[in-house]
């Protein structure tokens, strides 16, 4: 089989004026599709990388026509809009190619926090409260303030359309409609984009790992971040800068999470109802913390369906050495679910 692996390199990405520090942390190093066309390769096939970008000088779209592939492996982010992790995919289904991971319309939505939260809330599935805000003099919803018009608990400030933990740290906390109102102002001003404001849940952190599609997911062993690990100081929150440190003998974890087999069932079903209600494909994680104050119950705060494949670093990658998968087999169980749902092993003659 040939297969093109797509992705966007930090050191291709634009720069402009007035860009943040980082703007393209969420793009990949060479490593990552390098490392996913070593695997495939060695199973076999004929792989090779490209830049994810129709622009000159890359020209994906005519790259793509001369290399003809079977199949796309697709791990690309994109660089500009709210939709931007769709793109690509977008370009592939009118080239009728055939691409791992999930769809354009669920890509769409779930980089959209926002709009992953109204559609788990309506399937009943549990999810902190939130408003979306376009400016810092937007009116607060009733439902978060009291009867003083302060607010009822401590609030999570973070921007609506970012990976990688963009924009999330100790100031991130607010607990008063003034410190809200600066930290919004402050978020609109840097990236420019609605500003997604949820119900703060403290507590443990913890990701569920899911390979496949409904009703045959595999789930990796549950990933929790060792708050406690990092000292007083820590704020207790996955910050941009944990998500993106060179040495991994810095992130302080714990996988298999030190969870009730109770507790393990429920976040998988969680999980996969969430998989299911996004209409995600082949692989998606899925974050959650449990809420301290509640007997640890279990909120989703999103789902990542193009979740970091770098070998030996990325949660998901932590999630498979603790199951015993090394990164080609887990690039392998990706790659085997995408064939399976496009019935291409007969096509092509696997």
């Amino acid at each position: 089989m040939r297969i093109a692996v797509l992705a966007n390199l930090k050191s291709n990405a634009p720069t402009y004026e007035g860009m943040p520090a980082d703007r393209w942390d969420d793009l990949d190093s060479p490593r990552t599709p390098n490392a996913i066309a070593g695997v495939l390769q060695g199973l076999g096939h004929e792989a090779a990388f490209f830049e994810a970008s129709i622009l000159p000088p890359f020209n994906l779209v005519e790259r793509l026509t001369a290399f003809k592939p079977d199949l796309c492996f697709n791990i690309a982010e994109s660089h500009f809009g709210d939709a931007r992790e769709s793109q690509i995919p977008s370009v592939l289904e009118m080239l009728q190619i055939p691409y791992t991971g999930s769809r354009v319309l669920s890509l769409a939505v779930a980089l959209d926090k926002a709009m992953t939260k109204r559609v788990l809330q309506s399937y009943g599935l549990p999810t902190p409260e939130f408003q979306l805000f376009e400016s810092a003099e937007d009116a607060i919803n009733p439902e978060l303030l009291n009867e003083d018009g302060e607010l009822r608990f401590p609030l999570f400030v973070k921007p609506n359309a970012e990976g990688t933990s963009m924009g999330a740290n100790a100031d991130s906390i607010v607990r008063t409609v003034a410190d809200l109102r600066v930290r919004v102002a402050g978020h609109v001003a840097r990236y420019n984009q609605p500003i997604l404001v949820e119900r703060y849940i403290a507590g443990r952190e913890v990701m569920v790992g899911m390979i496949g599609n409904l009703p045959n997911l595999t789930f990796m062993p549950i990933l929790e971040l060792d708050h406690a690990a990092y000292g007083e100081g820590h704020s207790g929150v996955y910050t941009n800068e944990m998500k993106t440190i060179a040495d991994l003998d810095e992130y302080r974890y714990h996988c298999p999470a030190p969870l009730s087999e109770a507790q393990t069932r429920e976040l998988q079903r969680l999980a996969a109802g969430t998989f299911r209600a996004i209409d995600c494909r082949d692989v998606s994680r899925v974050d959650f913390r449990l809420d301290a104050n509640d007997n640890d119950k279990p909120y989703i705060l999103e789902i990542n369906p193009l979740p970091g494949l770098n070998p030996g670093y990325s949660d998901l990658c932590l999630q498979g050495l603790a199951a015993g998968w090394e990164h080609d087999r887990l690039v392998a169980a990706i790659l085997e679910a995408a064939i399976v749902r496009y019935g291409l092993r007969e096509a092509v003659n696997i």
